[in-house]
């Protein structure tokens, strides 16, 4: 009777469906997604608002040269970011939505500096290391928590459950 048992359960799972890929949609050549499909199954990891390190601690307070130029701030924000998600058994390549908050930089008369934050997301998104790319949205707004702050990024990130 076990033996049934244990036979009839081993084909069970056998027969069971392997579990759903996240899709993503859009062209190849776009860094990132037009859309992401996330099917049932996976836990998703949502992430705060990130803010960047302070990279010059002898510069004036509150200014950009405190936190460094977009770019950098892109690295410095991506890099928590990448911490935070392997602190939960998750990579950059499971992000499936990020959000990018850009405040204008002085040196570009306050507009947002949109290719130096695509500089620093490029070293971590749609490259041959890292080919994944989230659905993304990228804003400029007039400030942030703190003064020199000029890129914020919150992500959700989407993992099979172990």
């Amino acid at each position: 009777m076990r033996a049934l048992a244990l036979a009839t359960l081993l084909a069970s799972l056998a027969a069971a469906p392997a579990a759903a890929e996240i899709t993503r949609v859009g062209p190849e050549t776009s860094p990132i997604a037009s859309a992401v499909v996330v099917p049932a199954g996976y836990d998703i990891i949502y992430v705060s608002g990130i803010t960047p390190p302070v990279t010059n601690a002898g510069a004036p307070e509150g200014t950009p040269r405190e936190f460094g130029d977009t770019k950098t701030q892109t690295i410095g924000v991506i890099e928590r970011i990448k911490a935070i998600l392997e602190s939960q058994g998750a990579g950059l390549g499971d992000v499936v939505m990020m959000r990018v908050l850009l405040v204008g930089d002085p040196a570009l008369d306050g507009k947002m500096d949109f290719a130096g934050m695509m500089e620093g997301y490029r070293q971590y998104f749609a490259n041959a290391e890292q080919p994944n790319k989230p659905a993304r949205i990228t804003s400029q707004v007039s400030a942030l928590v703190a003064p020199g702050m000029m890129v914020e990024i919150e992500v959700q990130a989407a993992v099979k459950p172990k």
